[in-house]
């Protein structure tokens, strides 16, 4: 047999020549040691410049592109390329991976950059929107991920000296971010006209907020924040690079220059590279770094140079390579240390390979694609990419002939061993051969070949060569004649002097099967020590033996170049091999150690520190072998091999598939115009009846492994199905964890013995982790697998599990389990891994074993390394079962399939020792030893050195004790799982069962169940507690239920579906799967009688009932159910018609009787004996009494079923004896109880979960006590009873089906629920959209308009509009104070802060206020509504506040209140909105509720998700963490209370729970608070708290309040409860304080107070939040209250006016008020109720009268001194959008959507108000007017953007023209026409400019937008377009109005959504 081994001969990386300088920047430094770090291809190499060596770190698989230094200067960040690119962080002396981030990027990763700290790292994507990731790499987790640009990033940085701050830049911009919590912010640079807008390539720092950055030009552009302040003058070409060090900056350009900058950014020196000796034209610096005396420069050229500052003028080439351009030429030469390189760069170069430097170069006139030596060494042939060759002397590179004979490259070129010709091969398909001697003479030319001239070889003796083709041709000549030859003997007489093709037997074994001819791209053989070595596409260097004639040889292989290795040469003395790498421009230089060198201690070492598996020597794993000694696969590893997890649907598909179903039955009715609510009717209620999960029978070993365990307290751990189980054997009793979905695959215990985790199948796996003592989820891990968790394992400090999926690539997982995190992620191997172990004794390393692989792992932060199991000759590899280690370090020891237990020392094996006959399938160590166990059925004891086998048990039925007398299955199981605890062994068998050994005891037979194959038959006995199962597995078993207990089985010779005992239970009938059944002695279990009839499963099987049980029923899957006489032991009768199989049967009490279920849906009728079909109403058959009801078909039994579900979705059904309820059991694994009959659809039921698939078969026991499931993949038996007050399983309230009913109604109740968020987040224009922006129309400002700027800016003013000079000169703004608070649809958003201050919010500003200086203070980062707020409670953490916003991405900013600092951003989990937000007990964590019913905890400070959900389809409202904990938490919503628990990286739910004794039904919960002891107290829209101990409702408290309960609060200082609401029975507000137990109370009335919406209380006050918009403060003592801040309630708030001459202004809101406010008092004057919404309102010149105007039309005249009523009028349908008093106050101008301005006389309001003209002629609704000066013109601003001007007197419209440049304004308002064009920012083609105001001064324009923005232009006009201005931000959506006060101290600015005012002080 061919040896197919790999090669003895290894090879070892020595030297890289060449520098990744093309494409590239930054990526060249000196590390601590003084190293020079950079890259090329895909090795990272740190070069020393004192020793001349180079080091490797090979953990990449593709090309790396980025690479950033930490400011260590020891630790090194590299990115690559490839199609799932990742980083790594690595250790710049020991190349150790620190860190492996992935998952973050595609196509790969472009920059990169450590913080100022080095804790965190930035990386910049190449997909297409240059994705920006912020990593916490040790951890290797993302903190943040935000779009970078649509245009490519090309750096990215780190601001060292402001934390979270850091820089993009790239193709003609630079952004400036802001990473809090999960969040990047980014501000766009803002270039203005300091500077020209181009790419920047390069940034660097010198202040918080000063950087500066190189751009395209050559300049250096010097931002203050993110505004360019100025340009410095740098290069003449475009900065590629900006160093910045201790000494100051350097930069680097593609002028060829390096220049250094001082810390202030003054210049130092300049050095010109191209002027010195190692210059050149054309020179570019890509990369530069400056420390000290020294200087590196990387350039375009693949060089790097180090420049002396004292010595400027001579650098010296540290590295040399080739520049950009495919490498693919390459020759070595014959006698000396030197091979020869030519390039697509149109270079040849000659290397010394023992000093690694370059002795000549020579440039060509094209590029290079072949080389040749001539055999003495004294030429040098080069082929071109024209066809093209020259010859060259060695000596001096000097050209001695060119010739051109071919127009196609030239691929392939040798000299004869004999120095006589020069073989030239070419893309023409020819091969020429010249005469050396006669000055290159054509001799001849080869013909023949079919394609392009790949390779070719000259014989020994020059007479023959042989040529490869790209037609994958391999053909012989004879030189010099040039003939082809053929004969095969002459061929085979051949001795080739080289073999570099890579076509024939001799390398036919190096071309992996069904891979394409042109994979491998060049081979070299070396004769001397029978090894060939090539280079293929996939950058892999290989070494195989020679000659190598079989495919699927095995090989090692070497990585590091990062694409195709286009050339591979052996040296001529054979100690080295050279590589290229194609595209990654690379020459590798590897020391090739035959079979005998030893290893150097150095290259040992560096062997055991390789990173990653593929670094280092690699049998190939990639293809199968036929060679003779791999031994035969077991049969029971072929089948588990085979064994697919794949569901059709996952029960976790359900409710989703479930919501579906739905929505089409709803859509089937309502095309029918019926609702599906009115079609289905009132649905049945559920039954009374309930079950508990007693015992479970089976254990599921026949796929698993190690999954049996003792806990702390020596119960037994395992599970079987979808449930963990803890059994007590001591008193046989059973705990069940049920959280699961699906079969449970693999079980692990924590070191503490307390805790287990469990993985299940899925399509989106989960792993949980509970407590084995009390069954409650500890965490739940989910997201990382497919399919399923086939192993987990605990660390050995109990800190991390590992996991391992069944997806394709069996990927591994590391979990902090405890915050439910992934830390680690690789893939594991192709084929499946059975089990995964850490190592005790080293925290991040682990082993994993599997189909024909042992890998050894080290966790490095975010992934991987791994190393293959060397085997060496110490053993054979084979398929690996189990592995465990013992208490040397790095000692382990695998179970092989071969029976052989392995011994490692690290990765390589030191022995074998052979344990059993077949495979080990588990291993334990001991404290003194090992325990085995394999197939063989024999557990071994071995002794410490694991050589001699000291004990061995054999589990046969003769040595097996059982409690019921049942015995084994089978005599000497497989054994599948091993634990010792407490002097004994577990024992798991592939059987089903679990055995305890007594060492010096018998053995005890635990548990049993059915062996693998599915369960279907199911009987119970008539009048005993017993059953009866039997299964695929062809067993029989009977149970005692009583004591819960296998009592007999027996081996059935087929496989076996249904049985059934007789009336007396003298019998058992069994219906085989082959068509077959017989009938059983009870007893005796001996046959009595068999038939075979048919040839199809029975798939049920009766006897008629009792006393006589005559007649047995047998239905079969071929439609027919056969009747047969018990005594005659014959048929008598067929019962034939059914359209399909036969489901189920059963007989009524007469035993004449028979009714069938087919699985086409029938339901029919035979009479017996005969089997005649009979014909029976549905109204007859209700009166017949049935012996069994098991049909699942038929009106009694409508209900069961599921919406749109198929015939076969309920397998079973059973009525129980007194016919109340029916149980079922489904394709989903549930088992179910509805009231029986179930008539109508969908009727409602109780839901119980434990089995894992289809639930094949439910029986009640004879007294009903108990009802008997089976699973038919599960294989397990689980017995429920009716024990128990409460129900195991609850009822989901958000679900449809549950029997819940709400009730409750309030209208304020009913209005927040049906608030649309989604229409308020987005920017709605309130004009016409069609209409014709001011921006985009041309306009100047008239020549006439424009005014020189005045010299002094107190005199900046113009004609235009009338100024006062005494008015303030205004620069800016800062906001002063809100009159607002957000209550009309938030609750607990008001609270005390620690230092007494009160928190709420208002808009999109948190707000703090003091009550002692009546002062505010904001934080104003928020750039939507808040709708939510808390503060935490922790001390530690008592300035801490949350609050969250309405918007697509729904942001969670965490900000300190002293600070106003932003101290996280959260977003990415929730939509439209967040309503509510809440912390831990800790302060640590934060819940956040969406209003998209979603529910996340953060772990706000990392800004990392710890859990998320969806919450049904109701809305929630609030939801709190328990004030003691961090885990437990409440939601409550509209018909929604739930409980839940954090638990790892899920929140799981739990649904309340309504107890008989408390008849109440369920309502919308509003409000929440807590007592200890986990009692929980829910305010409900009915006025009623509920009190819940747990999730189980244990009382009522009737009318806490008359109305709903809006809110309550639980004070941490005494426990106290307050409560507060809607009063529906009163007129004012009444709070309530309570005790803890809510059965006493004060109440404190609040006279002229509405709805209460928040409370918060502390040392004896409360704070209250009312919905309108009020917050005040009350006094316990006394029952004083106090109002702090007031506002309009909810509607959008238009009318602002300003008093003349007082600080006073006026509101007029849609809320239907007009109010009066005081700017000295900060406090409400006076209101008025308006009978319509108000949308307008201007106060007279001398400030005595009101005018507001109404929707409806009508406009009111008030006197301002009680805002008493003067006069009305209306003449107009529609609103009022503005009304103005003139200059003198004896007129109104009143502007309309009815397209009109009457004018009104005012001068005596006393008598009728008269109009006394009217504006004609306006094309659509009036928003703003102006009066002149003079009182006749009036200026009108309109929807559709027309500005107009009228004559007021006469209503004449004034044509535009002198008459117009004329007119001087009184005020200016307008937000239309040239004089403001420039106030319409760039952004506004989709929003608008909704008002103006020019300040009393005339100076200043101060705007408000639909973007929620307060703008101020320090001038007016402002008449150029995009005018620059100071923006100003707290309104969460559009500003609908702005006015400066009297004096210009104040601007107000009015909010429309958010309804409040801002005031801010002007500066």
């Amino acid at each position: 047999m061919t040896d197919k081994t790999a090669p003895e001969g290894q090879l070892r990386l020595e030297w890289v020549y060449g520098y990744r300088g093309n494409q590239c920047r930054n990526n060249l430094y000196y590390t601590d040691t003084q190293d020079t770090v950079y890259f090329v291809a895909a090795v990272g190499v740190v070069y020393n410049k004192q020793d001349k060596s180079q080091r490797f770190f090979l953990g990449h698989t593709d090309d790396i592109i980025s690479l950033a230094l930490h400011p260590d200067k020891r630790l090194v960040a590299t990115g690559q390329i490839g199609k799932d690119p990742f980083i790594s962080v690595w250790d710049s002396r020991t190349l150790k991976t620190e860190s492996i981030l992935q998952g973050g990027h595609e196509r790969g990763i472009t920059a990169l950059a450590f913080s100022g700290d080095g804790n965190l790292l930035a990386s910049v994507g190449l997909d297409d929107h240059h994705t920006v990731v912020v990593w916490e790499w040790r951890k290797g987790t993302k903190l943040a991920t935000a779009r970078g640009h649509t245009d490519k990033v090309l750096d990215v940085q780190f601001n060292p000296y402001a934390t979270g701050m850091l820089v993009t830049c790239g193709v003609k911009h630079i952004k400036f971010w802001t990473h809090r919590g999960n969040m990047l912010t980014g501000k766009k640079g803002i270039f203005g006209t300091a500077g020209e807008l181009q790419s920047v390539l390069c940034v660097s720092f010198s202040s918080p907020e000063v950087t500066y950055a190189g751009t395209f030009s050559g300049d250096v552009y010097k931002w203050n924040s993110n505004r360019l302040q100025s340009v410095i003058s740098a290069h003449s070409a475009a900065i590629y690079c900006l160093h910045h060090s201790a000494d100051g900056y350097a930069t680097g350009s593609r002028d060829g220059t390096i220049k250094l900058w001082d810390n202030k950014f003054q210049p130092i020196t300049v050095i010109d590279l191209t002027k010195t000796p190692v210059g050149y034209p054309g020179l570019c610096v890509r990369s530069v770094c400056w420390e000290g005396q020294k200087v590196l420069a990387g350039t375009k050229s693949s060089e790097i140079l180090e420049i002396s500052t004292d010595d400027r003028d001579h650098p010296s080439k540290l590295v040399q390579g080739h520049a950009e351009g495919e490498l693919w030429a390459l020759a070595v030469h014959s006698s000396t240390a030197v091979f020869a390189t030519g390039s697509d760069d149109q270079t040849i170069r000659l290397w010394d390979r023992k000093q690694h430097v370059v002795l000549q170069c020579c440039s060509t006139a094209h590029a290079v694609r072949s080389l040749a030596f001539s055999a003495d060494g004294a030429h040098l042939a080069a082929g071109m990419q024209d066809g093209s060759f020259t010859v060259y002397d060695v000596g001096t590179l000097a050209e001695l002939t060119h010739i051109k004979d071919r127009k196609e490259v030239l691929h392939e070129m040798k000299y004869s061993p004999d120095g006589q010709y020069l073989a030239v091969g070419s893309n023409d398909n020819f091969v020429d051969v010249y005469s050396v001697s006669d000055h290159y003479r054509r001799v001849c030319h080869c013909r023949g070949s079919s394609s392009f001239i790949t390779h070719l070889d000259w014989s020994t003796d020059s007479h023959y060569i042989q040529t490869n083709s790209g037609a994958a041709e391999r053909l012989f000549y004879k030189i010099p004649a040039g003939k082809q030859i053929t004969s095969k003997d002459e061929i085979q007489a051949i001795q080739w002097d080289t073999w570099t093709c890579v076509l024939g037997p001799e390398t036919a074994g190096t071309w992996p099967k069904y891979s394409q001819t042109n994979d491998i791209n060049a081979t070299s053989a070396s004769f001397q020590y029978q090894t060939i070595v090539t280079g293929d596409d996939f950058g892999l260097v290989k070494l195989f033996r020679f000659p190598s004639l079989r495919k699927g040889a095995k090989f090692r292989k070497y990585i590091g170049h990062s694409a195709h290795v286009t050339n591979v040469r052996f040296t001529s003395d054979n100690r080295h091999v050279i590589s290229l790498g194609g595209a990654d421009h690379a020459i590798f230089q590897w020391r090739f150690l035959p079979k005998g060198v030893e290893l150097e201690a150095a290259d040992e070492k560096e062997e055991d520190e390789q990173p990653v598996e593929t670094a280092v020597d690699s049998d190939s794993e990639e293809s199968d072998s036929d060679a003779s000694d791999v031994g035969s696969v077991d049969s029971d590893l072929a089948n588990e091999q085979e064994i697919s997890y794949e569901r059709p649907i996952y029960r976790e598909d359900l409710p989703e598939l479930r919501k579906k179903l739905k929505e089409k039955e709803n859509a089937e009715q309502g095309s029918k115009g019926v609702s599906a609510s009115q079609a289905a009717g009132k649905k049945q209620s559920a039954p009374e009846g309930s079950l508990t999960m007693q015992f479970v029978h089976g254990y599921r070993g026949y796929d698993c492994r190690n999954n049996l365990y003792y806990t702390q307290t020596g119960e037994i751990v395992y599970h079987i199905a979808a449930i963990g189980v803890v059994y007590d054997q001591a008193n046989h009793k059973q705990r069940f964890y049920v959280s699961h979905t699906d079969d449970i695959l693999c079980l692990d215990m924590h070191p503490s013995k307390n805790y287990v985790a469990t993985g299940q199948v899925g399509r989106d796996p989960a792993i949980h982790v509970w407590d084995a003592e009390t069954m409650e989820t500890m965490s739940v891990l989910k997201g990382a697998h497919s399919r399923g968790v086939c192993a987990v394992d605990f660390s050995g400090d109990g800190k991390k599990l590992a996991s391992v999926g069944l997806d394709d690539d069996h990927c591994i997982v590391v979990w902090d389990w405890r915050k439910g995190c992934k830390l680690a992620e690789t893939r594991g191997h192709k084929d499946k891994i059975f089990m995964l172990q850490w190592n005790p004794n080293v925290s991040d390393h682990m082993i994993t074993v599997g189909v024909k692989h042992i890998k050894f792992w080290t966790q490095a932060g975010g992934g991987f390394t791994s190393r293959r199991g060397i085997f060496g000759n110490k053993g054979q590899p084979t398929t690996m079962l189990c592995v465990t280690f013992d208490g040397q370090q790095d000692r382990a020891h695998s179970g092989g399939a071969n029976g052989s237990v392995y011994h490692w020392s690290s990765n390589k094996l030191s022995g074998t020792v052979k344990a059993h006959e077949g495979p080990v399938f588990a291993i334990l160590a001991v404290t003194k030893g090992f325990i085995t166990g394999g197939k063989d059925g024999k557990v071994a004891l071995w002794d410490e050195k694991f050589e001699h086998c000291l004990k061995t048990y054999l589990l046969h039925s003769s040595a097996i004790e059982t409690a019921g007398g049942a015995q084994l299955h089978t005599d000497l199981p497989a054994i599948r799982a091993l634990c010792l605890g407490q002097n004994k062994i577990l024992v798991g068998t592939k059987t089903s069962e679990i055995l305890e050994i007594d060492k010096n005891g018998p053995i005890r037979l635990l548990i049993q169940g059915h062996m693998e194959g599915e369960l279907w038959g199911l009987a119970m006995h008539p009048f005993q507690l017993m059953c009866t199962t039997v299964s695929d597995d062809c067993s029989l078993c009977t149970w005692d239920l009583s004591t819960n207990r296998m009592i007999a089985s027996v081996v059935l010779l087929k496989p076996a579906r249904c049985c059934c005992y007789s009336g007396d239970g003298n019998a058992i009938a069994v219906g085989m799967k082959d068509g077959s059944f017989v009938v059983l002695d009870t007893e005796s279990l001996e046959e009595i009688v068999g038939f075979s009839h048919r040839k199809q499963e029975i798939s049920d099987i009766k006897f008629s009932p009792a006393p006589t049980s005559k007649y047995l029923a047998v239905a079969s899957h071929e439609n027919y159910v056969d009747i047969y006489n018990v005594a005659s032991k014959k048929r008598v009768g067929i019962c034939k018609g059914a359209s399909s199989y036969i489901t189920h049967v059963d007989w009524d009490m007469r035993g004449k009787l028979l009714r069938i279920n087919t699985g086409d849906g029938e339901v029919l009728y035979y009479e017996a004996p005969r089997g005649r079909q009979q014909y029976v109403t549905s109204e007859a058959a209700a009166t017949i009494e049935w012996a069994s009801w098991t049909c699942v078909l038929g009106e009694e039994c409508q209900g069961v079923w599921p919406p749109a579900s198929d015939v076969t979705d309920v397998n079973t059904a059973h009525v129980i004896q007194d016919s109340s309820m029916i149980a079922t059991g489904d394709d989903f694994g549930y088992v179910k109880l509805f009231s029986f009959p179930s008539k109508g659809k969908h009727a409602k039921f109780k839901e119980y979960a434990g089995h894992s698939a289809h639930v094949t078969n439910v029986r009640w026991s004879h007294d009903s006590s108990r009802l008997i499931s089976i699973g038919g993949a599960d294989m397990s038996m689980i017995v429920w009873t009716g024990e128990g007050d409460i129900d195991q399983v609850s009822l989901n309230i958000d679900d449809e089906d549950a029997d819940s009913e709400e009730e409750g109604y309030d209208s304020d109740v009913e209005r927040e629920k049906l608030i649309n968020y989604v229409s308020k987040t987005y920017v709605s224009p309130v004009r016409d959209p069609l209409a014709v922006k001011p921006h985009q129309k041309h306009q100047q400002l008239p020549i006439d308009v424009v005014k020189k700027p005045a010299v002094s800016r107190t005199c900046k003013t113009t004609s235009l509009v009338k100024a006062t000079p005494t008015a303030k000169d205004i620069q800016g703004l800062s906001l002063e104070f809100i009159f607002g608070y957000r209550g009309f649809d938030t609750r607990q958003n008001v609270f005390f802060t620690a230092d007494g201050e009160v928190i709420f919010h208002a808009a999109g500003t948190g707000i703090v206020y003091n009550p002692l200086t009546r002062r505010q203070s904001f934080y104003l980062e928020h750039n939507d509504d808040i709708i939510c707020l808390a503060l935490s409670s922790n001390p530690k953490l008592k300035h801490v506040c949350a609050t969250g916003q309405i918007g697509r991405t729904a942001p969670v900013h965490v900000w300190d209140i002293s600070s106003k600092e932003t101290l996280s951003i959260l977003q990415g989990h929730h939509s439209t909105g967040v309503c509510s937000v809440n912390f831990s007990c800790n302060g640590k964590l934060l819940l956040t509720v969406g209003l998209d019913n979603s529910l996340a905890v953060w772990r706000w400070t990392e800004g990392a998700k710890m859990a998320g959900t969806v919450s049904g389809r109701r809305r929630i409202f609030l939801a709190q963490f328990r004030p003691d904990s961090d885990v437990q938490m409440v939601s409550v919503g509209v018909g929604h209370v739930k409980f839940w628990t954090l638990a790892g990286s899920q929140l799981i739910g739990k649904d309340p729970i309504f107890p008989k004794s408390v008849p109440t039904k369920m309502q919308t919960m509003l409000s929440l608070a807590f007592a200890p002891e986990g009692v929980t107290y829910t305010g409900s829209v009915g006025g009623a708290v509920y009190v819940w101990a747990g999730n189980v409702l244990s009382r009522v408290v009737m009318d806490a309040h008359s109305g709903p309960v809006f809110a309550m609060y639980t004070s941490l200082e005494d426990g106290l409860i307050v409560t507060g609401g809607k009063e529906a029975r009163n007129t004012e507000s009444v709070i309530k304080l309570w005790d803890q137990e809510l059965k006493r109370c004060n109440s404190f009335p609040l006279p002229k107070v509405g709805i209460v919406r928040s409370i918060s209380r502390a040392k004896g006050r409360m704070v209250i939040g009312t919905q309108d918009s009020r917050v005040l403060i009350l006094m316990e003592k006394g029952s004083t209250s106090e109002v702090l801040v007031q506002g309009h309630m909810e509607g959008e708030l238009w009318g602002l006016a300003v008093h003349p001459s007082t600080n006073v202004f006026v509101t007029a809101s849609v809320d239907k008020t007009v109010r009066m406010w005081s700017l000295d008092s900060k406090e409400l004057k006076c209101e008025y109720n308006l009978e319509h919404a108000g949308c307008s309102v201007d106060l007279s010149p001398n400030g005595d009268m009101i005018a507001v105007g109404q929707t409806n039309g009508e406009f009111l005249l008030l006197a301002a001194t009680d805002l008493s009523m003067i006069a009305q009028r209306r003449d107009r349908n529609n609103t009022i959008q503005c009304l103005r008093f003139n200059p003198s106050g004896d007129r109104l101008a009143v502007g309309s959507d009815d397209s009109c301005v009457d004018v009104y006389s005012v001068s005596d309001p006393t008598k009728a108000v008269e109009r006394t003209s009217y504006c004609r002629g306006i094309p659509s609704g009036v928003t703003h007017m102006d009066w002149s000066t003079c009182g006749q013109y009036l200026q009108i601003s309109t929807s559709s953007y027309d500005k107009l001007i009228y004559d007021s007197r006469s209503g004449r419209q004034i044509p535009s023209g002198s008459e117009i440049s004329k007119i001087t304004w009184d005020t200016w308002t307008s937000i239309l026409g040239s004089e403001v064009l420039g106030i319409w920012p760039r952004n506004a083609d989709k929003a608008d400019v909704n008002t103006a105001c020019v300040a009393h001064g005339g100076n200043v324009t101060a705007t408000g937008d639909d973007f929620g923005v307060v703008k101020l232009f320090n001038h007016f006009p402002v008449s150029g377009k995009f005018a620059g201005s100071k923006s100003y931000y707290g309104h969460s959506a559009h500003v609908t109005n702005v006015k400066f006060t009297h004096n210009d101290e104040y601007l107000l600015s009015a909010g429309g959504d958010d309804s409040c005012v801002f005031v801010w002080r002007t500066q």
